[in-house]
């Protein structure tokens, strides 16, 4: 059994989110010790490592009771699952597109001052007004 803060350090999370997690109702079956202390069994580890990563997929909290409540409901619920996890796999992919056009445009950006410092390209802004003397 792991206390409140084992449990945090187990999944990376901090005291504050884990409390409203459980407070939520995001971590089902929540076990008390003897002084009424919220104690944590591998299951509920698995679990809350779960609930960061969908948290880290974008996942909101009211989305991810929705998909909490599909999975208390068995097997049955396995294709509504794949749909929700389906949709976030898409928005990610659409990010990581986004990221890594933002990384191209960093990447040609310090070329673009590595060039101008070494004197092969004269320095060019867009900000910057020349006069047409």
């Amino acid at each position: 059994m792991y206390t409140m803060m084992q449990a945090c350090r187990e999944t990376d999370m901090t005291y504050q989110a884990l409390k409203y997690y459980c407070n939520e109702g995001l971590v089902p079956n929540v076990k008390r010790d003897r002084n009424n202390r919220r104690v944590f069994d591998e299951r509920d580890i698995k679990w809350i490592r779960d609930l960061v990563c969908l948290k880290k997929c974008g996942m909101s909290i009211e989305e991810m009771k929705i998909y909490l409540n599909l999975c208390l409901q068995g097997e049955k619920t396995i294709p509504q699952r794949k749909e929700m996890l389906a949709r976030k796999q898409e928005a990610l992919r659409i990010s990581i597109q986004e990221l890594e056009e933002c990384v191209a445009y960093i990447d040609w950006k310090q070329n673009f001052y590595d060039e101008v410092l070494s004197g092969e390209r004269p320095y060019v802004s867009n900000l910057i007004r020349v006069s047409d003397d």
